[in-house]
């Protein structure tokens, strides 16, 4: 009987257990496939759960019928979970640029409809519709920001913000300056786009948080956080031309507190390619390496603590089709080579105290070695930065954010840049710049925050530096805000790691007095609406802004034909413009964001009558528009991306009345498209075209490089004032010139590869 009893309880007990019913599921971005960690699941019962950092969930019994899935910036699911035991969720975003978190604008993490400051964002799934190697190029769908190719010959470039010299735009990683001056040129093109996580852009000075070189714009490069990121992912990426890219991350534990996050880049260009037959290379041949770790340490309080490295080497030459580097440094053959190496450091260890202060460093060093033709050039720059920042909350109303930073800087060359005038010896470039900075923001109600910042730097040459900025937000609904801000901005200048015009030898430099640091104010009006009706949701993102510059330094190309003149400006500087930015979304298949900026940019200075006149600088479009056109099939996994970009004419560097070339740029555009389907929620492949129009500016011009044919000014001749002479063989006077460059000369090309990841 006893046997009986205890058989009969272990069979209750195993079928008691076999009815208990147990719910598994993931929650995924129904685009990216990638996991939606802290996605809310709400039961019947007023009960929910939520996800992990891989997306997943389990409710255990009992199961309710159905239940409600919401995240932050998707629209909610509401599902069936009768005769389930797993569930995949597919959530489609929402508004998710409107709703995301961002902290370039102020320094902590906030809504970006409740940033007293305009912040726009751009993740990685906007940069993956037009894949490309760096992120300078990645840039170029961005409505008014232009990656802007300053040499025909080597390719290197910069960035302009609202029509302004890439000099005003600060790069950040983490919000560490540590891409600026020399970086600003080469530096770019090493950034593993496989750990972005996110970009932010701050169009206007932002001076008052970050200093020096954010006189005109910041872009944030934001990296992923290593508790949040895939265990793997890679990009791979071919094109038509001969280009190979690899872009490979993972992230992984050491130990029991410590998470790490690694990430490589390789880009090989080796295909030499003369498409407008001027016997020089149309494409700089790349040959360069990247890798990147960060680690996050796990503390007490969920106190942060993060530490980053990146180094980065790069070989890059261009020139005469014949050229090795059996004719480097030599007067032959012409080539432009470049050696690169860089290396970075940085972190953020916030203090074990009950004040929630934080403390921010970097340090960087980047050496060059390169050759222009003939002309060395070797350059050695270090930088190392420390902040500290203080976030106080005092009552209900006021947030303060006060810090101190400390900047040193070392720049050294063998040009005259860092040669004493007098003794002839080489001085490098070699200073301390500390600073100060406090920050109100005042919440008078719920419809309107103040914010009130001062800056205070010290240069031992230019002494005293203060940048007051002022912020007012008026939120006139949840979807609809208005913004006011007003400040000022300065930059300190180094020449030589700023104008790349300056390095190729083509022209003598020539600097007329001691330069003064330049000086910002500017004043952006922005508002902001969002609609939705039923399934359609529209965007409106709009700006108009106002700067006035002093002292500004403008290299003047027009005095002289064999000069590049430098001078603080005897007049002043400004920009003015207004930018549209339009976001539309249908149903969960059809999404456009199309962005025009207009725009005048322009100097005024007294000429010998004491008459003011207006110039606008070259390199500066009157007007650009962008757009980026995406139709998702999702049964499929199909997504079909058309992007494109379209600039207005601009003034071009020309070298003197007789030169053939034109003036001005023609209107001209790069257009692309790209199909992408996802195999599963692993793998996804991709393939297109690039310049779909097979646009190049020698469509438009008899030659882009003067006198490519003797690089080396070796049949040219010159008056008693060192004019060029005009002879039977050269009929224009010219002299051998490569910066004469608008735009890409790379044309059409196909381009495919896979992605593939693993959470």
């Amino acid at each position: 009987m006893k046997k009986g009893l205890l058989l009969f309880s272990i069979c209750f007990c195993f079928l008691n257990l076999y009815s208990q019913r147990a719910l598994t599921g993931v929650v995924l971005d129904a685009t990216t496939r990638e996991p939606v960690p802290g996605a809310t699941i709400k039961m019947s019962d007023s009960t929910s759960t939520l996800t992990d950092g891989k997306g997943k969930f389990v409710i255990n019994d009992p199961v309710p019928d159905s239940v409600h899935v919401t995240a932050t910036g998707y629209i909610h699911q509401h599902l069936s979970t009768l005769e389930r035991s797993s569930l995949q969720v597919l959530l489609f975003a929402d508004h998710r640029e409107m709703d995301a978190v961002v902290v370039s604008g102020t320094m902590r993490p906030v809504k970006r409809l409740e940033s007293p400051v305009n912040v726009e964002v751009y993740t990685p799934q906007f940069f993956k519709k037009n894949p490309a190697p760096s992120i300078f190029e990645s840039l170029q769908n961005i409505n008014g920001v232009r990656p802007q190719l300053n040499c025909s010959v080597c390719n290197t470039g910069d960035i302009h913000i609202n029509g302004l010299e890439g000099p005003y735009t600060m790069v950040t990683i983490d919000g560490m300056p540590i891409v600026s001056s020399l970086a600003s040129v080469y530096g770019l093109f090493g950034i593993p786009t496989q750990l972005i996580d996110r970009v932010e852009i701050v169009k206007g000075p932002a001076s008052g948080l970050y200093g020096s070189e954010a006189i005109g714009g910041l872009i944030n490069i934001i990296t992923k956080s290593p508790d949040k990121a895939p265990a793997f992912t890679a990009n791979i990426m071919a094109t038509s031309w001969q280009e190979y890219n690899v872009d490979l991350g993972g992230a992984f534990k050491i130990g029991n507190k410590v998470k790490s996050l690694l990430g490589v880049d390789y880009y090989n260009f080796q295909h030499k390619a003369d498409k407008n037959n001027d016997q020089f290379t149309d494409v700089t041949l790349q040959h360069r390496i990247s890798v990147f770790n960060k680690l996050s340490f796990k503390r007490k309080k969920d106190r942060v603590a993060t530490l980053a490295g990146r180094y980065f080497y790069e070989d890059r030459w261009g020139g005469d089709m014949r050229w090795n580097k059996t004719f480097r440094g030599g007067d032959s053959l012409y080539g432009e080579s470049i050696y690169t190496n860089r290396w970075e450091v940085m972190g953020q260890y916030q203090l074990p105290v009950e004040e929630k202060m934080a403390l921010s460093f970097s340090a960087t060093r980047h050496q060059q070695n390169s050759y222009y033709g003939n002309t060395p050039y070797m350059g050695d720059q270090r930088i190392v930065f420390g902040q500290l920042v203080w976030d106080k909350k005092i009552g209900m109303s006021h947030s303060l954010l006060s810090g101190a930073a400390l900047r040193y800087n070392y720049y050294d060359d063998n040009s005259t840049a860092t040669t004493d005038t007098l003794t002839g010896r080489n001085n490098p470039d070699n200073y301390i710049i500390p600073g100060l900075f406090l920050q109100d923001e005042w919440k008078l109600n719920a419809r309107h925050l103040v914010l009130l910042g001062l800056r205070y730097d010290h240069h031992p040459v230019h002494k005293g530096i203060f940048t007051p900025r002022i912020a007012w937000k008026w939120s006139l609904s949840d979807r609809q805000v208005f913004r006011l801000n007003a400040g000022t901005g300065f930059r300190v200048v180094s020449l030589f790691t700023e104008d790349h015009a300056a390095l190729t030898g083509a022209r003598a430099v020539e600097i007329r007095e001691s330069l003064d640091p330049e000086r910002s104010y500017n004043v952006n009006l922005n508002y902001i609406h969002s609609f939705r009706w039923d399934d359609i949701s529209l965007s409106v993102d709009a700006s108009a802004w106002y700067s006035y510059f002093t002292n500004q330094i403008i290299a003047d190309y027009d005095s002289d034909p064999n000069l590049i003149v430098y001078k603080n400006l005897d007049g002043y500087a400004a920009s003015k413009g207004f930018t549209l930015n339009v976001e539309f979304n249908k149903g969960h298949r059809f999404k456009a964001l199309a962005g025009v900026t207009i725009q005048d940019v322009h100097k005024s200075e007294k000429n010998g009558a004491g008459h003011s006149v207006k110039t606008r600088p070259v390199l500066t479009e009157k007007w650009s528009g962008t757009w980026t056109i995406s139709y998702t099939l999702p049964s499929a996994g199909l997504t079909f991306d058309y992007t494109g970009n379209l600039y207005g004419p601009m003034r071009l560097p020309l070298l003197s009345a007789t030169d053939p070339r034109p003036g001005h740029s023609p209107v001209w555009s790069i257009q692309n498209i790209q199909c992408s389907k996802l195999i599963s929620n692993k793998l996804e492949v991709f393939a297109g075209v690039k310049n779909l129009l097979n646009w190049t500016p020698a469509k438009s011009t008899p030659f882009i490089i003067a006198r490519s044919h003797d690089p080396f000014d070796k049949n040219v001749q010159y008056d008693a004032s060192g004019g060029v002479v005009a002879t039977p063989e050269n009929p224009y006077a010219l002299s051998f010139d490569p910066t004469y460059v608008y735009a890409p000369n790379q044309g059409i090309r196909v381009f495919g590869g896979v992605r593939y990841t693993v959470r």
